[in-house]
């Protein structure tokens, strides 16, 4: 599915965005392309139509790269804080905290296979806070780390489109499992990104089209966070190994295969909730068993 709002046109990922797609977005005019997972045909449609001048990512992901081999003689155009991730392999399994040989084996090949993943290097950066008129319209680059380091959002001024990326308002949640995510800088952004002047919101996932104030869907998106660190609260009223907390699915609610991404994932989301309860006090870890303080 495809929407136009001004010169700002959604083009909707495949399996409706779900993961491992995402939504794009297109510049009428101006050419420019905001992430390249969504869907190949489409792609193909705007290079043999109304042309693609450059890419734009809003972060490095992987589900966001997986068409970018189609736009290999365009532009690219990213945060310098991320461009070290897609010198190779082996930095993006290392952007992502993995560890474990057996799940960094599995990415490897789930990164070449299913996602095309090859080394590219940005033509240029972006500046936050950065204002580009692209003819059509004038954007603002809004740096709004926290899912990922650099992670943008766009505002469309004259449309007031904001492209919130994959601050995505899904029943699932945040992301903040990567080895440089943070929960803090995650919940700043999306309170920043809810107080941006905006008459729709495009999202990276899922329906990821707002026409009207997605005020509650902002409110049930940041609740997750304090709900999945409550269930953990909850279960350390007894001494915890990792391996236990994980083993109770508090982010994805059933074990699910491949483990290489589900167990994996729970953990570095689990993780990043231990690391807080740990700076903030409430936890303390003591012979490999984390417990209430």
């Amino acid at each position: 599915m495809e929407r136009s709002f001004g010169p700002v046109r959604f083009i909707r990922g495949g399996n409706s965005g779900k993961y491992p797609y995402c939504n794009s977005v297109y510049v009428e005019d101006a050419g420019v392309l905001i992430d390249a997972g969504a869907d190949a045909a489409a792609y193909q449609r705007l290079r043999d139509g109304p042309g693609v001048t450059e890419v734009w990512l809003t972060h490095w992901h992987e589900d966001h790269i997986t068409y970018l081999d189609m736009f290999a003689d365009l532009p690219l155009v990213q945060m310098q804080l991320e461009a070290k991730v897609l010198n190779g392999e082996e930095d993006a399994l290392d952007w992502y905290g993995l560890t474990t040989p057996a799940f960094r084996d599995y990415w490897r090949v789930n990164l070449r296979e299913k996602f095309n993943f090859k080394p590219r290097h940005a033509a240029r950066y972006f500046s936050p806070g950065e204002i580009i008129d692209l003819g059509s319209c004038s954007v603002e680059v809004i740096h709004a780390p926290g899912h990922t380091p650099g992670h943008c959002a766009f505002f469309f001024r004259e449309p007031a489109v904001l492209f919130l990326g994959d601050y995505d308002l899904t029943s699932f949640g945040p992301w903040y499992g990567d080895r440089d995510s943070s929960i803090e800088e995650t919940i700043a952004s999306v309170e920043r990104l809810r107080d941006i002047p905006a008459r729709v919101w495009l999202s990276s996932h899922d329906h990821g089209c707002f026409e009207s104030d997605p005020g509650d869907s902002f409110d049930r998106y940041l609740a997750v966070i304090a709900e999945r660190e409550q269930k953990l609260l909850d279960y350390l009223t007894a001494p915890r190994t990792l391996a236990e907390i994980v083993a109770q699915c508090f982010v994805y609610r059933k074990p699910r295969e491949p483990k290489a991404i589900y167990e994996w994932g729970e953990g570095a989301i689990m993780g990043k909730h231990l690391e807080r309860l740990l700076a903030a006090g409430r936890v303390v870890l003591e012979d490999g068993r984390y417990r209430l303080s």
